[in-house]
């Protein structure tokens, strides 16, 4: 991820989520929101509703490689809040990619 930095405050997710444009699929919800900063910006989150840390963190790992790979498809200037379903621990990396692409499709609408 060398053109991205990633959200950490709660104030900033809160944002995203209030202000932002959300596209959800079946694996995982997309929030965005134009951060007039020309940089891109994720945060990931994964609730306990998925499971215990173990589920949780690997809905995170999942979503992640796929947003690495599907980096430069993203537009910048955005900030992107990825949030986890249940199906996302049992998904291959594949999916959520398609998942994702659908989601910057969604976007340029």
């Amino acid at each position: 991820m060398l053109h991205t930095t990633t959200l950490t405050l709660n104030k900033e997710f809160r944002r995203v989520y209030y202000r932002g444009k959300a596209f959800s699929t079946s694996v995982v919800v997309v929030y965005t929101l134009k951060n007039h900063k020309g940089i891109r910006r994720i945060g990931i989150t994964a609730t306990k509703k998925i499971g215990k840390a173990v589920a949780r963190n690997r809905a995170r790992r999942i979503i992640k490689e796929a947003y690495r790979l599907l980096e430069d498809k993203f537009p910048t200037g955005y900030d992107y809040v990825f949030v986890a379903r249940t199906k996302a621990v049992f998904s291959s990396t594949g999916d959520v990619m398609k998942a994702m692409e659908y989601a910057i499709r969604q976007m340029k609408k």
